[in-house]
């Protein structure tokens, strides 16, 4: 009787365990909301920003994560943990994975990058934002920045925003096209810019709807009517981003674009800027330019995302104009110099000498009106902005961080990279896999089989 009374109270108590445990389950699937997040770094917790632009997301988003077999298989899974979890918070976004071998007619209707591209779509807009953007190099060897939150949240911005800026890049002075700045233009139309080339020989003004005017590296000067256009457009609510481009005969056939930049108080110094070497990755054209304290470069500086220009043409302020007062926001070590002899240069030939400009050089300014306005970035280089060098460490987020100054838009979004350590993979030789797969899946079991019919026995004897 006791025995029997023993068992049927460890029935109930089994049974009663198991009822505890399917309740609670189903109601802790039924509170979608409730979540620990219980990683070292909170890679699972969104930061208040984005729960306050989910919470104001009005319009229906569609959200499309293209990859292939060249997408690194860890990369894809957090992009598309982090898509889910903003899933999770708003009836607003649906989700789907596409794969661009198996899928070809659906990837070849979007900008599409074997590496993988996270698509945003509400009606008629899009943005594009790729794998590698959102993947950073880190403090530490074999770390990464994961800066995936900031990017989808800024496009879920862009979308709500219904504020378009028109800006013209001017052409027919040898400028760098259009089409070899195409993934600069691409991040410009997502951060909800309207680009347009401008050829003032055609078109005779710059258009009343312009926001700014873009001088990319141009290899011939600008004529004398153009030049008074552009002054005229200037001297009224215009706004200038210049980047010079690297031209042999600069000294004695830029008399228009000198005076263009004078009128902020900027020098083109006519000399190349040359830093010794630093490493074997580069040369000494190639510049890795210190910041300068600015709202453009602050981000840069926090994430410890470098700009690498070549070629750069070294400016300078020698006479400050009152009305636009000028920032340098970047800058040489005090080991460069700028080389002035062009010829010896083309030659390969360059040393140091009592003719060059000593280090540090300015490669770059910020100019504001005497407002306080945002009214010109003047950079000393323009080959980063091409499309075989801008995704080069922080080369597209300087330019995209300077435009958006230039620009004052306010509402751009700051979150901080999330850090992590890369994935780390163990070498298994076939033995092992095998002493592992025998060992979990019949050894350990059968162990434990054999250990509980032993007690089970000692007890039924005893």
């Amino acid at each position: 009787m006791n025995k029997w009374i023993r068992g049927t109270n460890a029935a109930v108590l089994s049974l009663a365990v198991i009822g505890i445990f399917i309740v609670l389950t189903i109601f802790l699937n039924s509170v979608k909301s409730l979540q620990v997040d219980l990683t070292q770094n909170k890679k699972f917790t969104l930061s208040e920003s984005t729960e306050n632009v989910l919470k104001t997301l009005d319009k229906d988003v569609h959200i499309m994560s293209f990859t292939s077999d060249q997408t690194d298989p860890f990369a894809k899974r957090q992009v598309v943990e982090l898509v889910q979890e903003y899933k999770k918070r708003t009836g607003k976004i649906t989700f789907d994975e596409y794969d661009m071998v198996k899928q070809p007619s659906i990837a070849k209707q979007y900008d599409v990058d074997p590496s993988g591209v996270v698509i945003v779509e509400s009606g008629s807009q899009k943005k594009s934002i790729y794998f590698y953007d959102m993947f950073l190099p880190g403090q530490q060897q074999g770390q990464y920045q994961f800066s995936g939150e900031e990017k989808l949240t800024q496009a879920l911005m862009n979308l709500n925003s219904k504020e378009k800026h028109k800006v013209y890049f001017l052409s027919g002075h040898q400028e760098i096209p259009l089409n070899q700045m195409s993934v600069w233009k691409s991040g410009l139309e997502s951060e909800n810019y309207e680009v347009s080339d401008l050829n003032l020989l055609r078109e005779g003004k710059i258009p009343d709807d312009a926001e700014a005017l873009f001088i990319i590296g141009p290899q011939n000067d600008i004529s004398d009517k153009e030049a008074e256009v552009i002054k005229q457009y200037l001297d009224g609510k215009g706004k200038l981003y210049f980047a010079l481009g690297f031209n042999k005969d600069m000294a004695t056939k830029w008399k228009n674009i000198d005076a263009l930049l004078a009128a902020y108080g900027i020098k083109d110094q006519h000399a190349v800027a040359i830093e010794p070497k630093q490493s074997v990755l580069f040369d000494p054209l190639t510049i890795i330019p210190e910041y300068g304290y600015h709202d453009i470069t602050k981000k840069l500086s926090d994430y410890n995302l470098l700009t690498m220009i070549s070629l750069a043409v070294t400016l300078n302020v020698d006479t400050p104009v009152a009305d636009y007062p000028a920032t340098a926001i970047m800058k040489t070590t005090d080991k460069a110099y700028g080389e002035t002899n062009i010829d010896l240069l083309m030659k390969s030939q360059t040393k140091n000498d009592t003719g060059d400009i000593k280090g540090p050089l300015n490669l770059g300014y910020a100019v504001q009106n005497k407002d306080n306005k945002p009214k010109a970035v003047v950079l000393g280089g323009s080959t980063f902005l091409m499309d075989d060098r801008i995704q080069q460490q922080g080369n597209r987020d300087f330019a995209l961080n300077s435009v958006g100054w230039l620009q004052e838009q306010k509402d751009q979004v700051t979150i901080r990279p999330r850090e992590g350590d890369a994935i780390q993979q163990a070498m298994v030789t076939t033995g092992q896999a095998n002493s592992i797969f025998y060992g979990t899946v019949l050894l350990f079991p059968l162990l434990f089989l054999i250990v509980g019919g032993w007690i089970w026995w000692r007890r039924r004897k005893g």
